[in-house]
């Protein structure tokens, strides 16, 4: 394989790169409970978290801790099922053969 060859075969791989990677990212997942709302992006990031008055009723019984394990357990809820959307994601773009350009294929 030439230089040239080397060259386009990288600029394609970086190509189809940035379209896995704008895929993943228009992934999203939210998972409610409890009064608080998460939505979490396909790479991690927080898009949103809301918190009702329902679920402040335990921050203003004194109860922050049993808040801070709803909230925690909302987060990690959210960020689980995106983990999984994201996983499926991939796996249908490997059988699809888009990432084949980027292993060699």
């Amino acid at each position: 394989m030439g230089m040239f060859d080397q060259v386009k075969q990288a600029m394609q791989m970086r190509k189809d790169a940035k379209k896995i990677q704008a895929e993943i990212e228009a992934i999203t997942c939210e998972y409610s409970n409890g009064g608080i709302t998460c939505v979490v992006r396909g790479d991690f990031t927080l898009v949103s978290l809301k918190i009702t008055d329902e679920a402040l009723v335990e921050v203003k019984a004194g109860k922050k801790d049993r808040f801070e394990t709803m909230l925690n357990t909302v987060v990690n809820a959210a960020l689980k099922n995106v983990k999984k959307q994201t996983q499926e994601a991939m796996a249908k773009m490997m059988q699809n053969g888009e990432m084949g350009s980027m292993m060699g294929g």
